[in-house]
């Protein structure tokens, strides 16, 4: 069939066909840090998608308004199955909101907390607890050992 006889959405619709953002099976458990972010960034949404609204909507901004309802539904899912998890101020093993130290055979140390999800950010330190790295480490005491990507190392300090 030719060109001339299919119609072809303009750039502006086709970005109004957003994917919904992808929503994890796993339980989404949160630190009352993660739990204040969902709740700013629920915030967001809701006054994106107002705004968007106030612009007219789809006719005005077709691509602005699908952005929020998108990030809008999103946000509004995480936040109702979101599960606070309460830590303990001086854990003995590697659990959810704490922070582990170990070393690499190499030498090298790291260190890490374990939090949910949505508030994982490894270049920040913090990483999911579906992690392998946390799957890993998770029940494990100081002087206790784990393998990472095929190396072994040792839990030197919990927080």
């Amino acid at each position: 069939m030719s060109v001339a006889f299919t119609k072809e959405e303009d750039s502006e619709a086709q970005a109004a066909n957003l994917p919904d953002r992808p929503i994890s099976a796993h339980p989404n458990l949160v630190t009352a840090k993660g739990l204040a972010e969902l709740d700013a960034a629920l915030a967001e949404a809701r006054a994106a998608y107002a705004a968007a609204q106030a612009e007219g909507g789809i006719s005005a901004d077709r691509t602005a308004m699908a952005r929020a309802t998108r990030d809008l539904r999103y946000y509004s899912a995480r936040r109702a199955s979101a599960q606070l998890m309460e830590t303990s101020a001086a854990p003995d093993k590697v659990v959810f909101g704490g922070t582990v130290t170990f070393e690499r055979e190499d030498g090298r140390v790291s260190t890490y907390r374990i939090v949910g999800e949505d508030e994982a950010d490894p270049a920040k330190g913090a990483v999911s607890y579906v992690s392998p790295l946390a799957r890993a480490l998770l029940g494990k005491s100081v002087g206790d050992t784990a393998t990472l990507a095929g190396q072994e190392v040792e839990v030197t300090a919990l927080a």
